[in-house]
């Protein structure tokens, strides 16, 4: 029998940068007993967004940060809105050039994942944020 279930997570980060939310995810899913099935994780902001990226070596991240802030620097004159500061428009930007939804197959309750992959938060703002993340699980259940 095919099942729903739906939960908000609330992650809190610690300013701009990388926040891995494999293990939340997968303690959710555990915790409706998720057997085989599809996840879809929705975040609900404009300013940060989410990633399945490589785990093992922390260069990845700070590569793709450094990618980023050359591609997208705060403060940029181009840019109007500047209601929250230099990295207001920025972080829209980023956003924009990547993503706030996944969908992760979900195979025997765990996230379906490469063995060097990890879903990330990825705050765009330099500040610390509490970010809030609609999952939804659409499978079966099992022990």
């Amino acid at each position: 029998m095919i099942v729903q279930a739906h939960h908000t997570l609330v992650v809190a980060t610690r300013g701009r940068g990388f926040t891995d939310v494999t293990k939340e995810l997968d303690g959710w899913l555990a915790s409706v007993a998720a057997r085989d099935g599809l996840v879809t994780v929705f975040l609900l902001h404009t300013s940060a967004s989410l990633l399945v990226q490589e785990n093992a070596d922390p260069t990845v991240r700070s590569d793709l940060e450094r990618f980023f802030a050359r591609l997208v620097p705060d403060g940029d004159p181009l840019f109007a809105h500047v209601d929250e500061g230099a990295d207001d428009m920025s972080g829209h930007v980023r956003t924009a050039l990547t993503q706030t939804q996944l969908s992760i197959p979900v195979r025997q309750g765990r996230l379906t994942l490469g063995t060097w992959q990890a879903v990330y938060l990825w705050e765009h703002r330099t500040s610390p944020h509490r970010r809030s993340m609609s999952l939804h699980f659409l499978g079966t259940r099992g022990p």
